[in-house]
Order: structure tokens, then sequence, then C-alpha cells
């Protein structure tokens, strides 16, 4: 679970960056790299982390607001 938590948590900065890229400059950096908007490699691209943001969304209600990256426990709780 952490590994796929760290993975999730940086496809969604990654899109967070390309949203803001897109906002401030007008340049879409996952269709200028894969050649168009609508290309196959484009539409997995925002697939994957379309999914990244949902695994986050859910794993955190699950795990009642708390997102871990290490496997440490607060056993004082």
């Amino acid at each position: 679970m952490i590994i796929a938590n760290l993975i999730s948590y940086i496809l969604v900065l990654l899109g967070a960056v390309n949203w803001g890229l897109y906002g401030i400059f007008n340049f879409n950096l996952v269709s200028a790299i894969f050649m168009g908007d609508r290309s196959v490699g484009a539409i997995i691209t925002y697939v994957i982390i379309a999914l990244a943001a949902i695994w986050l969304i859910i794993y955190t209600v699950f795990a009642n607001g708390i997102l871990r990256f290490t496997n440490h426990r607060d056993d004082r709780a």
C-alpha cells in the first residue's frame, strides 16, 4: 500500500503541474509529449492520473484521513 500511495501521490502531483502549465501558459505538457490532445498515449496518461487521484481519495477515507508513506505506526494512540 505504501508504494501505491507514493506512486499515486507523484502521479497526482504531475497532473497538477500539467494543469498549472495549462492554466498559466496555455501549454499542455501531456499533449506535447504524446503529439496530440486525444492520442492514445495522452488518454492513457490522463486515465492513470485520474485513477491515482481516486486511489488517494478512497485510501484516505478508509484510513481515517491519514495517508501513509512509511511503515511506522504510532503506538501512543
